[in-house]
């Protein structure tokens, strides 16, 4: 599942270290999320969204083929 997690960090001037803070996780946690290793639970995945005023699927979208 890709995502645009790391493009809304930037848009935010927020490090991985920051929004992990902010949401309850580990930096660790972030990085395997925005690299497509670890996909959020759906709890995760609307704290996310909604910290950067987004819907889930505006956040997160399958690849082609999935």
């Amino acid at each position: 599942m890709k995502n645009n997690i790391k493009i809304e960090r930037a848009r935010h001037d927020m490090t991985q270290a920051d929004l992990a803070d902010k949401i309850g996780v580990s930096r660790q946690s972030i990085n395997a999320i925005e690299k497509g290793k670890y996909i959020p639970s759906a709890l995760l995945a609307i704290k996310i969204a909604q910290l950067f005023k987004l819907s889930v699927e505006e956040l997160f979208f399958p690849e082609p083929g999935e």
